[in-house]
């Protein structure tokens, strides 16, 4: 019977995986409210793109979140 041991990771090594995924949130976040302006412009319809933006901006206050309650901020 073998055990593996965990690798822990450096405080920079765990920031930079967590760039990387909150990265997608931010990329998510920014294409769901480019759609959302896309409805209301192109497709003039104004309910739907705002929704859609709306939606967007909450992806958006979830990275937000995410990142304070992660990685406190030193005064």
């Amino acid at each position: 019977m073998t055990t593996k041991m965990k690798k822990r990771l450096t405080q920079d090594q765990e920031f930079q995986i967590m760039k990387l995924v909150l990265d997608k949130f931010l990329w998510l976040g920014m294409v769901v409210i480019g759609y959302g302006v896309y409805q209301g412009v192109v497709l003039e319809e104004w309910g739907t793109g705002f929704a859609w933006g709306i939606a967007g901006a909450i992806i958006l206050l979830l990275f937000m979140v995410l990142i304070v309650r992660e990685y406190e901020i030193i005064r």
